[in-house]
């Protein structure tokens, strides 16, 4: 693996370099979605701020976003082992740890204030994120990956294991290559967010089922993953990011079963004409 790529006298973690590729990515894919939902936003009355001919909205709000999404996938990696926090406040600074859940936090609190700021519905403007949320974090594990921060699953004698011996947390066993399976995983999630949005500017799906068929998806596949991860068991056998993922899972099964309930009865083929918001 490549945990640092040497430039002349310069350093640059790999790690450091894929999270930056997936945020950029991750803003190419929000200001795509945004543009193709702007005559929507404009009829529908909303985007009291932001001026007609704007088209940087998706680099804004992914720069925001990414950034708190950093701090709280570094915060709550660091404060899932407080006695290590204690005993030295440095790593709150390291360049390597962090939680997913963390970071889903970090950012879906920046949305909501992002979403005000766009004078957008809150489950509108998440449905909005969704697909460049998954694309980021697709993009992101491939650093986990290069970088071999230990984030690799358990032995394995399967064709495709890797070994990482020259990792910041080396093993020279072959084990899972997690991060990969979550790279195409993650890919395959984004795409099928991305064709319901097609749906959703039509008008024929409702605000905020995008959005909880991502918390949905991704908590089953973090949930799955786990079991071939190397992370420590906690509550009930399960690890803290399996855990997390059943928070995730039962939030967006919830909320999708509030979402569908609002909608009033359509005949079979009729399209639904209002949106909750």
């Amino acid at each position: 693996m490549i945990p640092f790529l040497h430039l002349g006298p310069l350093m640059i973690p790999t790690f450091g370099l894929m999270v930056a590729t997936g945020l950029l990515v991750a803003a190419y894919v929000l200001q795509a979605d945004y543009d193709r939902r702007r005559a929507q936003f404009a009829t529908s009355g909303y985007q009291k701020s932001g001026k007609p001919g704007h088209h940087d909205e998706g680099f804004l709000i992914i720069g925001i976003a990414g950034l708190s999404g950093l701090v709280g996938a570094r915060l709550y990696h660091v404060l899932e082992s407080p006695r290590e926090l204690i005993a030295d406040p440095s790593v709150l600074i390291s360049r390597f740890g962090f939680a997913w859940f963390g970071g889903f936090l970090g950012g879906f609190v920046a949305l909501v204030f992002l979403a005000r700021h766009f004078g957008i519905p809150a489950l509108e403007f998440m449905d909005l994120c969704s697909p460049a949320a998954a694309v980021g974090y697709a993009i992101g594990r491939i650093g986990c990956l290069l970088s071999g921060d230990g984030d690799y699953g358990v032995p394995t004698t399967l064709p495709w294991g890797m070994g990482f011996p020259n990792g910041v947390v080396p093993t020279t066993q072959r084990v899972h290559p997690t991060p990969l399976y979550e790279f195409f995983i993650w890919l395959a999630i984004a795409a099928l967010l991305w064709q319901m949005g097609k749906k959703a500017v039509s008008g024929v799906r409702p605000n905020g089922e995008i959005f909880c068929c991502y918390l949905i998806l991704t908590g089953v596949a973090r949930f799955l993953i786990e079991f071939i991860r190397i992370n420590p068991r906690s509550f009930l056998g399960l690890s803290n990011a399996q855990t997390a993922s059943l928070v995730s899972i039962v939030a967006g099964t919830v909320l999708l079963w509030a979402i569908k309930s609002r909608l009033p009865a359509r005949k079979e083929g009729d399209r639904i004409t209002e949106r909750a918001g």
